[in-house]
């Protein structure tokens, strides 16, 4: 059965496919097409050249065409997720998700294929009449025993990496996780005995990797729904499972547990009983996989046997065994270097990557990532977290090493360095960033009052809030407007039990609130009557009131009204942060391109040299608590000293201040945005630059141009904005604007609980 899902997650899936334009994928051309050469360049008649080029030698499609970085992924929809055999057509969205996934994880490009043939022959046929199109194939959701064939035969008939992820992905990781389970423990893999439950694809595959690990198949044992696989046994067979059949009179589990080391689960909910875990060898290492609910919960497992260690494939336990750690990153290896196939040496590279990794020690940019957290390798962490950035790193030039070292790569790197270089680019240009504050924030959620309670986008992002477990949010808005609109829009999320309700027309905190606004704004002209009524009539107030008194971790405002008057509020109640003379405000743009940080975009019209300063250090803190090194730039309409004009001045001066102040801080300017941006472009102008490589913070001169250039990344460069990230208040507030989303609400909750999370442990 597939996991159940609440019924505003199933409306909000529906709707994410639908719109703003059907499905997940799209294509774009890399090169431009505006005019008549460009035609003839793309298309007929230049074309020909490199169409007869690539006749005469066959290698250099990897250099004129997108080949090498592009993978099928394709299926017959015979076996997808939990769904069964659902056939082809609605196996679709399930494969554009893939596709997806190797995008944003590994920029792979992907095309989708669903084919119509359950037949083994005829899949086989149809794949392989593909091989000029692709560098690779990863096939999915296909069941077994039919899998294995078609892979096999597959593996054998092409000269591209032919790869089942449900197979390989599941036992790279879970192999993984062995050997460093059996560090922990001291345990040889030779001698340790295996009990498997389940014998489908994921399940043989994992036990024929161990295998080439070093694990002993005469102390291998495998159930499935007609017991215990042994010699002699006719019904639900196969060639595959019969590998590990064993001559025994045992014909159930109970029978063949005692003294087990580990157990792999990848079956059904409940498999494993408390009992049966009592029987197992000491330090046992339990792998409950199946989804949603394992074979035993880690919370009875760890009653059971408080030695036990314990991965399942679920977010909210540790050790989740999800194969996004690997297939992108094993794929990337492999295209990188032309791999002709994906053989076992590779596959142990990938594995003996993300074990490392496990060890290593937590670099400051992954503690960050973690609020701060410190994630040290031991039971809990026998495995990476599945957005550890780190993992492209590791995996992608382990993998292309071993194919150079076991003579499968047709594109051998030159530079392992330099790849490692370009690959560490790449993590900073896409949305990693994100990922690493949602981490933080569900580390430790915060509690985040909305002034705009009653907006359908609030609503929406307090389910995500909930059912993330992102935060704990506070509504500020009316009971039953609020209870209408959640009916309406179909949430589930319910007062009380889900979030809090602050009601502005009455709260039993009336007076006290007056009363603290009071003490709190008395001498900034706000009086005892002002106080009344602002308490009643305005939300942003409510909501910085209970932030100030503590009755909440963070704020957010803004959906409605006037971004300056909010300011002023934050600013009048919640007050600056020590040593802070001034706010500002950064936003975030998420570009196909990359990210890039933009200040000030909303608060400051005209700062002082000083004052951009400041907005450096504060911008320079806060992009580190993204797992980023900030890069800053000082924009103008001069390079370097080219033309002296006011805002040309103002930023030299805010250079020295900032060198002065924080010479740590990679910087320099003033520069004009392309300079900023590419690195080939500052060399020219100015070798001796301090800024390497492509700035990510842009420190513009005043507001106009901050967020005309922030306006215009947003519409043109189809960039997904958050913020803007209010900075310097002494507690975290910030003020969104009016045209963000339902999506642009959780971001920014994510970031303010983030925050919280990290001034909580100063």
């Amino acid at each position: 059965m597939p996991p159940p899902i609440s019924s505003d997650l199933k409306s909000g899936a529906l709707v994410y496919h639908s719109e703003p334009r059907p499905g997940k994928l799209e294509i774009r051309a890399t090169k431009p097409l505006a005019n008549q050469r460009d035609m003839a360049l793309a298309y007929s008649p230049g074309v020909a050249a490199v169409s007869e080029a690539i006749h005469a030698d066959p290698a250099l499609v990897s250099r004129y065409t997108s080949r090498a970085n592009l993978v099928g992924v394709i299926t017959n929809g015979t076996a997808v997720l939990g769904l069964g055999n659902i056939g082809p057509l609605a196996a679709k969205p399930v494969m554009e998700g893939k596709a997806v996934l190797f995008k944003k994880f590994a920029d792979i490009d992907v095309f989708d294929i669903e084919v119509a043939e359950t037949g083994v022959e005829g899949f086989v046929n149809a794949v392989a009449a593909l091989e000029p199109t692709f560098g690779g194939i990863n096939l999915e959701d296909i069941k077994a025993p039919e899998c294995f064939d078609i892979e096999q035969r597959l593996r054998a008939r092409m000269n591209i990496p032919v790869f089942h992820d449900d197979q390989h992905g599941t036992a790279v990781i879970v192999a993984a996780a062995v050997i460093n389970a059996l560090a922990l423990t001291g345990k040889d893999i030779a001698g340790v005995k295996i009990v498997a439950s389940g014998a489908g694809a994921a399940a043989l595959a994992c036990l024929n990797q161990l295998v080439s690990l070093g694990a002993d198949r005469r102390n291998i044992w495998v159930t499935d729904l007609e017991g215990v696989v042994y010699e002699g046994r006719e019904k639900l067979m196969d060639s595959w499972k019969a590998a590990f059949a064993q001559n025994t009179p045992a014909r159930a589990l109970d029978e063949v547990i005692d003294g087990a080391d580990i157990f792999l689960g990848l079956s059904a909910a409940g498999v494993l009983k408390p009992q049966l875990l009592k029987r197992m060898a000491r330090d046992p290492l339990i792998m409950a996989l199946a989804n949603p609910v394992p074979e035993i919960m880690p919370e009875e497992a760890v009653a059971a046997r408080p030695d036990a260690m314990i991965c399942t494939g679920r977010s909210d336990y540790p050790n989740q065994v999800n194969n996004v750690l690997c297939f992108p990153y094993i794929f990337r290896g492999a295209l990188d270097v032309g791999a002709s196939t994906i053989n076992e040496a590779m596959k142990q590279a990938a594995v003996h990557a993300i074990a490392g990794l496990a060890r290593e020690a937590p670099s400051d940019v992954v503690a960050r990532a973690y609020g701060g957290e410190t994630r040290v390798f031991g039971r809990d962490s026998l495995i990476p977290a599945p957005f550890d950035p780190r993992l492209i790193l590791r995996i992608a030039p382990a993998v292309a090493r071993a194919a150079m070292d076991s003579g499968v790569a047709t594109r051998p790197i030159a530079s392992l360095e330099a790849y490692e270089e370009r690959l560490q680019r790449f993590v900073f240009r896409s949305g990693f960033v994100m990922r690493r504050i949602f981490a933080a924030a569900k580390q430790a959620p915060r509690r985040v009052i909305y002034a705009d309670g009653e907006d359908e986008r609030v609503l929406r992002a307090a389910e995500v809030a909930v059912e993330e477990r992102l935060a704990k949010p506070i509504l500020i808005g009316r009971p039953a407007v609020i209870e209408t609109r959640l009916k309406r829009y179909g949430l589930s999320v319910r007062p009380g039990r889900d979030f809090e309700i602050v009601n502005p027309e009455d709260d039993p905190r009336y007076r006290d609130y007056v009363a603290s606004y009071v003490e709190i704004a008395g001498r900034r002209g706000v009086t005892p009557d002002a106080a009344r009524s602002l308490v009643r009539t305005s939300t942003t107030v409510i909501a910085a009131l209970a932030l100030r008194r503590g009755e909440a971790d963070a704020m957010i405002c803004g959906l409605e009204g006037r971004f300056r008057g909010k300011l002023r509020h934050i600013r009048d109640i919640v007050g600056l942060a020590p040593g802070v003379r001034e706010l500002a405000a950064m936003s975030l743009m998420i570009t196909q391109r990359g990210i890039l940080f933009l200040a000030d975009t909303h608060v400051q019209a005209d700062p002082s040299a000083e004052a951009i300063a400041d907005t450096v250090l504060l911008c320079a803190r806060h992009v580190a608590r993204f797992g980023i090194t900030p890069k800053v730039a000082l924009v103008a309409h001069s390079d370097f000293g080219d033309f002296n004009t006011p805002d040309t001045l103002k930023m030299r001066d805010a250079l020295a201040s900032v060198r002065a102040r924080a010479p740590e801080i990679e910087i320099d300017g003033e520069m004009q945005a392309d300079t900023a941006l590419i690195e080939a472009v500052r060399q020219r102008k100015l070798p001796s630059s301090t800024l390497k490589g492509e700035a990510n913070l842009l420190i513009m001169p005043d507001l106009s141009s901050a967020n005309a250039a922030y306006q215009m990344i947003k519409v043109f460069g189809d960039a997904l904005p958050v913020g803007p990230i209010l900075l310097g208040a002494a507690l975290p507030a910030h003020i969104l604007t009016g045209s963000v989303t339902s999506r642009g609400v959780v971001n920014m909750t994510a970031i303010a609980v983030a925050e919280a999370a990290t001034a909580s442990q100063a």
